[in-house]
């Protein structure tokens, strides 16, 4: 290895360090505020003074065991939501990725495909304010309220998360032989079962993949939630509920944090465990 060669990876490393620093700093102010009182936290936020075990365990207790916050309850929601959403992406992202796939030579699958690829670059503050509004005309016309339910926040996942799924699963699907199909089809097998029995088993790793990441952002979800389900509504997801520490005047940090951490920690250890798998779904879906 060159001398010049060293030393830009040597750039490189110092520039990764650096990054690396700045993205987990703000866990490490929750994860180490965690262990302290609202005094210690106030007084440096930063450093390890009066952080302790016993104090941490007290900040879980007051926090699990706050009415306002309601932490299983909470915890129960994010997952119902979270699991339904991921669920229905799943099956109906991968049926409009194998129908989108099949037939990218037509103009219309081109044209459907093109429109889930633009949606991906809209802003989502750009139609949160109409999305509330028609949610709450279709909850009126329907009969069934689609504001502060369940269904309604799935349904919305399930529209914003769709556009990634059937991108990640086209380029996935198009490298599965369109003979598995056909000989499929020639033993009497109908489209549907072609794709139950077919194309479903072999999406396995790449839909996992989709699962963690679209996991990952509807479980930390805020902004959707807090518009959808409202600050005082009675389904509340975990990130939501965070909020009912936060006063118009006071606010407790020490229990702040202390919910922010049982919130993401979910998260981290599920990235912890899929990373790989979520690089290398990324990878396959890309390059095929």
């Amino acid at each position: 290895m060159t001398k010049s060669k060293r030393f830009k990876n040597l750039i490189l490393s110092v520039i990764g360090l650096l990054v690396a620093i700045y993205v987990l700093f703000p866990i490490y102010l929750v994860f180490m505020n965690s262990f302290k009182k609202q005094t210690d936290i106030v007084a440096d936020p930063i450093s390890l003074a009066g952080a302790s075990s016993a104090q941490l365990l007290e900040n879980l207790r007051q926090v699990v065991g706050n009415s306002n916050f309601r932490f299983w309850y909470a915890f129960g929601t994010s997952a119902a939501i979270t699991l339904l959403s991921l669920v229905l992406l799943a099956l109906f992202g991968g049926m409009a990725a194998w129908v989108i796939s099949r037939n990218h030579k037509k103009r219309w699958a081109a044209v459907i495909y093109m429109i889930f690829v633009a949606s991906m670059i809209i802003p989502f503050q750009v139609v949160m304010l109409p999305l509330i509004s028609t949610f709450r005309d279709a909850g009126k016309f329907i009969g069934i309220s689609l504001l502060q339910s369940i269904p309604g926040i799935v349904f919305a996942y399930c529209g914003f998360g769709g556009a990634m799924t059937v991108f990640i699963l086209v380029g996935f699907i198009k490298g599965i032989p369109y003979e598995l199909e056909e000989a499929a089809s020639i033993d009497g097998c109908s489209p549907e079962g072609t794709f139950f029995k077919i194309i479903l088993p072999l999406l396995k790793p790449v839909i996992t993949t989709v699962t963690i990441l679209n996991g990952m952002w509807i479980w930390n979800d805020y902004l959707l939630p807090s518009l959808m389900l409202g600050q005082n509504g009675k389904v509340k997801t975990l990130p939501v509920a965070v909020q009912s520490f936060v006063g118009s005047y006071v606010k407790q940090w020490d229990r702040i944090l202390t919910a922010a951490l049982l919130a993401i920690l979910p998260m981290i250890i599920l990235f912890a465990l899929a990373q790989k798998q979520i690089m290398s779904g990324m990878v396959e879906g890309a390059i095929k």
